[in-house]
């Protein structure tokens, strides 16, 4: 398998309906930060093609997850969550999520029910209001709220903005993600599919690869490091005997960073490698040898390559 490929499930249960006719639509998936766009589009999709950690800000490009469902073919846009911008970073990420959102046939606002409708709530439905596309609501993680809470906030919001529909999920569960996905299966364009059937994203496998490395870099140092580092996949070579050997370079800002992440006797790097090498194989259905440096690079936030290799346009101030 390539590694400039996408991949592919090939065991996907999902027939298009020949009898009706084609749909085709993109679906932005908005939110604030830790709101669960991730995980939604996990589960709407029903595998795995975004990160998912209990960290902000995660998500830092689009990630495209593609689905099927009857004759529709559902592409949802999983985007950087939407808070207010204090770095150059944060701007690239808060800028690329509102490009989705305007380029979208869909745009759905995904809420936490327990954070309510709160600052950045507010700050996102007053800047969707003039968005042309069809808007829906989805109310995510319903399990941890009371039902009377939750039809009060639902209120709240429909008020705020013009929703065609409200649906209420908890996405970890997969409590109302069925009917969410039929919806929306229902509300797309007529028009022929963009991808093949049993593809799941148009995600490089490069790319994937070093999100993987990223997610479990994040779930194990979740509290010691910074949000500021990032994985770039620099070797993606396949070998004759069929396995992949992969080398990443994994970028702090300061050699405090690079301390705490090698770990006493390289013990924490060569635990996120173990951790990340077996999801990459799992992905790429090979065997994976998988090679983890990690280098200082001062300011690397500041630097445009990086963003390219993000997917991101650098923002000049």
């Amino acid at each position: 398998m390539a590694g400039t490929g996408n991949f592919n499930d090939l065991s996907r249960t999902g027939v298009p309906d020949h009898k009706a006719p084609p749909r085709c639509g993109f679906i932005a998936i908005l939110g604030a930060p830790n709101a669960g766009k991730s995980t939604l589009v996990n589960a709407l999709v029903g595998s795995k093609v975004a990160i998912v950690t209990h960290k902000a800000q995660t998500t830092r490009s689009l990630t495209r997850g593609i689905a099927v469902e009857g004759a529709s073919q559902l592409i949802f846009m999983d985007t950087p969550g939407i808070f207010a911008p204090k770095r150059r970073l944060d701007r690239a990420m808060v800028t690329s999520a509102w490009g989705v959102a305007q380029d979208a046939d869909l745009v759905s606002l995904l809420i936490d029910a327990q954070r309510g409708l709160d600052e950045e709530a507010r700050a996102i439905l007053e800047r969707l209001a003039p968005l042309r596309q069809p808007k829906l609501l989805v109310l995510n993680k319903i399990d941890l709220v009371p039902k009377p809470g939750l039809l009060a906030l639902s209120a709240q919001l429909n008020e705020a903005a013009a929703f065609e529909t409200t649906f209420m999920i908890s996405a970890l569960t997969g409590d109302g993600v069925a009917d969410l996905k039929r919806w929306l299966a229902d509300r797309v364009p007529e028009g022929p599919w963009h991808y093949p059937q049993d593809q799941l994203t148009d995600a490089p496998l490069r790319q994937f690869a070093a999100e993987i490395t990223r997610e479990k870099l994040y779930l194990r140092l979740h509290q010691e490091l910074p949000y500021r580092s990032t994985v770039e996949t620099d070797v993606w070579k396949q070998l004759k005997d069929g396995s992949v050997r992969i080398e990443q370079t994994i970028f702090v800002e300061r050699e405090s960073q690079r301390k705490i992440l090698l770990g006493k006797e390289g013990r924490t790097i060569k635990a996120i490698g173990t951790e990340a090498r077996r999801e990459i194989a799992e992905a790429v259905e090979a065997p994976v040898h998988l090679f983890l440096f990690v280098k200082v690079r001062e300011h690397w936030g500041e630097d445009p390559e990086r963003y390219r290799g993000m997917g991101l346009e650098f923002p000049k101030n």
